[in-house]
């Protein structure tokens, strides 16, 4: 699941299962977040940043692009090959996508999980202000899917400005840094006695 966007910010809804066997590849999705984050790259610069080869990086910025993920941007001069993303949001559709989507969740959240243990890792290396603030809370609920709903559409409204800088680095403010943030909702199966 994605947050939603706001009509100018680019946005993918998933329901080629194809598309998200694709691109829950954990290489692309390396690549991918690179983008995300550097604006454009050759793949001779997201192979160096990845820590892959330059044809395994082609390779896969071609497997994204085949199943419109990343474009070719503008390049600087002729010799150059710089690869973006064509949007900053995906979100998955229902329908005859459960296999394929339950793959690309899995590895979303595996690769989470990973994030999770690098960051537990250096966190002592950081200020105060940043050791403070990653981490993991749990929260149980009793809810219906339509407060779901509601929940997951008021936190997109509260990330939103903070979502469009993504696209906008101008918009960064100084001392701000790229933050992951994974949302899991998992309904639970009642116990035996209902609850």
């Amino acid at each position: 699941m994605s947050l939603e966007s706001t009509p100018g910010r680019p946005r993918r809804v998933l329901d080629d299962p194809a598309a998200m066997r694709a691109f829950a590849h954990p290489v692309r999705l390396a690549l991918h977040e690179l983008l995300l984050r550097a604006g454009a790259a050759t793949a001779a610069d997201a192979a160096r940043e990845v820590g892959i080869s330059q044809a395994l990086a082609s390779y896969h910025l071609r497997q994204l692009a085949k199943y419109g993920f990343v474009e070719q941007a503008e390049a600087r001069d002729e010799r150059e090959r710089p690869w973006k993303v064509t949007e900053t949001v995906q979100d998955w559709a229902d329908g005859d996508t459960t296999a394929a989507r339950g793959l690309l969740e899995q590895v979303l959240a595996e690769r989470a999980l990973s994030r999770l243990v690098e960051w537990q890792q250096h966190r002592a290396d950081e200020t105060g202000a940043w050791r403070a603030v990653g981490g993991v809370g749990n929260t149980y609920l009793y809810a219906t899917p339509e407060e779901i709903e509601a929940v997951t559409a008021g936190l997109a409204s509260l990330l939103e400005p903070l979502m469009a800088r993504v696209a906008d680095p101008a918009a960064r403010p100084e001392g701000s840094r790229p933050v992951l943030l994974t949302q899991m909702l998992v309904p639970l199966p009642p116990t035996d006695s209902g609850d």
